[in-house]
């Protein structure tokens, strides 16, 4: 088997195993989700297994219970560590097998483990031979200039995909900065408040408490509170209006960044609607809202 062999097999399995996931989620949903990374008809998960499995496993196939295993075991390895690697590259969960039982980390999971299995038996036993017949068929010259397009198609769309899920990190990360910074000013903005308000109500207890004492010692203590309940007050009135201020340009800004439109964000979120943030979940989730109105 040669280089371009291979290639041709890692299209066509990435096609096929896009063509499932849509099927997929076409039947789960009831409409048509682009359920792949890139945004073309492909999921090179799939065309990386199955070409691993083709050349790995295929001397097992005259016994079809060793095959299931080790199809299995070879299946499960590659979507964990392709789960924790997108996971560390990009910062994102991008499935999630948690509320399934015997998972690790919710990359993988025994019920999707068993099945991939049997799919990589049926692929090895039933499909790939007559995959493996109609690529032998295509003219090599033909084959080769057509992989190279698709390799071109293929680097292309994962570089804007890349990009994009990268500026996606970055708006939710000023989101979420922008978010906490409010916040902050809020319970600034309360505590200031408080503490004036309180400080005024001191005063006019002391002052109470001192005009059983003396009443006229009490007028002439009662002007001096009242120019410095005064102060307070006016002092009161400038810091949240300057407060508010900041809190305005930030809300605007926010409102800004999560009412922006991706064509490729919003296929993301639509195509992996468990997607998690490692840095800033909780701006997530509200993006998936505000963008296709996912909720968990």
């Amino acid at each position: 088997m040669n280089f371009f062999t291979l290639l041709s097999y890692f299209f066509i399995y990435g096609l096929l195993g896009w063509c499932v996931e849509v099927g997929y989620a076409g039947i789960k949903h009831g409409k048509f989700v682009n359920r792949g990374f890139l945004n073309g008809p492909i999921c090179p998960i799939y065309g990386v297994g199955i070409c691993i499995v083709i050349l790995l496993l295929t001397p097992f196939k005259t016994n079809i219970i060793l095959l299931y295993i080790t199809s299995t075991i070879l299946v499960t390895v590659l979507e964990g560590v392709t789960g924790y690697a997108m996971d560390k590259i990009f910062h994102n969960k991008w499935w999630d097998y948690s509320n399934q039982p015997l998972n690790i980390g919710g990359y993988v999971c025994l019920l999707f483990s068993l099945v991939w299995g049997v799919a990589c038996v049926v692929v090895v036993d039933l499909v790939h031979p007559f995959i493996a017949m109609l690529v032998s068929h295509i003219p090599f010259v033909v084959l080769v200039i057509f992989l190279v397009l698709l390799s071109i198609a293929l680097f292309a769309d994962l570089y804007v995909t890349a990009s994009a899920i990268f500026k996606l990190n970055k708006r939710l990360e000023s989101m979420d900065k922008i978010a906490k910074e409010l916040h902050e000013l809020s319970d600034q903005l309360g505590e200031g408040i408080f503490n004036q308000v309180a400080e005024a109500m001191e005063k006019q207890d002391e002052t109470k408490e001192r005009f059983a004492e003396a009443s006229a010692e009490f007028k002439e203590k009662t002007q001096n509170i009242s120019e410095e309940v005064s102060t307070r007050l006016a002092g009161l009135k400038d810091v949240p209006e300057e407060m508010f201020s900041r809190i305005g340009g930030l809300k605007q800004n926010y409102q800004e960044l999560s009412e922006k439109r991706s064509a490729v964000s919003r296929r993301l979120v639509r195509a992996f609607p468990k997607m998690e943030s490692r840095k800033s979940n909780e701006q997530l989730e509200k993006l998936k809202e505000k963008l296709v109105g996912l909720k968990r």
